[in-house]
């Protein structure tokens, strides 16, 4: 155990890590995945939403098993190597917000970090535009973390409440698995047409699920992390991961013939670069004041965090809110003449990106520690 544990802690663990999520995320796409989006926390947190009647928009609703994977597999590596530790209590409410606020900023952009690097080895290259938001907002909070940011620290709890959000994934699997409606024209709902009708079998979705699940686990793979380190200590560690997911991505896309480069026209995707970097900014921003990208979210939630779970749950209820509210980006298409319609937010959505912004700058701002006076 403990030459492994070693091995996954080394350079080479995590730039293993990072291939293994680049080769396989086109993998899904090639098995029947939305295009570009093999893998994306983002969405398919909004597919769950969805599927679970949180929101009605018919075209984004299944229940992924990706996200169930990421969540068992943690699980699984955490209970093996004795690192499953139940805790939580690290302001717990404003964590739920900034889940809304990551998920609303990410949905206006059209994806989660792990999209964008995944969007950008496809050839979209408004992808550029959404990274360079994503740093701008994890260089802010870096600043904030200098000043002495902090949601405070979590506390231990009963073992039965780190266990929560594995069940809860369990159950949306059973959900899946026998397609369960519980009255007709009721959730739980799985969509016929768009995103939410295009998966991977389910068996090679979720064995993709918790494969990254445990290697992630093991190597505390985060994008959001990568750039905070690199920002501030100058430690390229996690960044090496990063940097493999997007070459293996780029050369597994490539063998498949599904690389291809430009702006307008692509696969759920817009060409508002104001709006594709200020809701990066925001996603960034709330990732890094949580303490992950949501991916690591939901490796933490496995292991037991309670935080991370109310994150992730944040998240979900930010998808119910962007599509119920109409604060989600719609992708740029052709009109029936043959025009480009270029997609972005509506008004509705650009307002909630800078009221994000506005919420996490407070928050940043505010958050220090307490000292206790007599």
């Amino acid at each position: 155990m403990e030459k492994i544990t070693k091995f996954f802690s080394s350079v080479w663990g995590i730039v293993i890590t990072g291939a293994v999520i680049g080769i396989l995320a086109p993998l899904l796409q090639k098995m029947g995945n939305p295009p570009n989006m093999g893998i994306c926390v983002a969405c398919f947190e909004r597919d769950i939403a969805g599927a679970i009647g949180l929101h009605r928009v018919g075209v984004v609703q299944y229940i992924r098993p990706e996200i169930i994977g990421f969540v068992l597999g943690s699980l699984l590596a955490a209970l093996l190597f004795r690192e499953f530790k139940a805790r939580g209590g690290s302001s717990p409410f404003i964590r739920f917000f900034l889940g809304i606020f990551a998920m609303i900023g990410a949905l206006v952009f059209l994806g989660c970090p792990w999209r964008a690097l995944l969007r950008l080895s496809g050839g979209d290259w408004n992808a550029l535009i959404g990274l360079g938001g994503l740093i701008t907002g994890v260089v802010i909070g870096s600043f904030f973390l200098k000043k002495g940011y902090t949601l405070g620290r979590s506390k231990p709890v009963n073992w039965i409440q780190g266990l929560l959000m594995p069940a809860f994934m369990i159950a949306l699997l059973l959900f899946l698995i026998f397609r369960v409606t519980f009255k007709p024209g009721n959730a739980i709902f799985f969509s016929e047409s768009g995103p939410g009708s295009m998966f991977a079998p389910l068996v090679i979705s979720l064995g993709v699920g918790l494969l990254i699940g445990v290697l992630a686990q093991r190597t505390r793979f985060c994008t959001m992390g990568a750039i905070r380190d690199v920002v501030l200590i100058k430690d390229w560690h996690l960044m090496y991961g990063i940097i493999a997911l997007v070459i293996c991505a780029l050369a597994t896309n490539l063998i498949f013939s599904q690389f291809n480069p430009g702006y307008a026209l692509q696969p759920v995707s817009h060409s508002q670069w104001t709006w594709n970097f200020l809701g990066m900014v925001l996603a960034g921003l709330a990732f890094i004041l949580a303490g992950g990208c949501p991916g690591r979210q939901l490796f933490l939630s496995g292991e037991g965090d309670q935080d991370a779970s109310i994150f992730v749950m944040g998240m979900i209820v930010g998808a119910a809110f962007s599509h119920n509210f109409f604060l989600a980006s719609s992708p740029d298409k052709l009109s029936e003449g043959g025009e480009l319609i270029t997609g972005g937010p509506e008004i509705f959505g650009k307002i909630a990106v800078i009221a994000g912004i506005l919420f996490c700058v407070v928050i940043g701002l505010t958050m220090k520690s307490v000292k206790n006076k007599r």
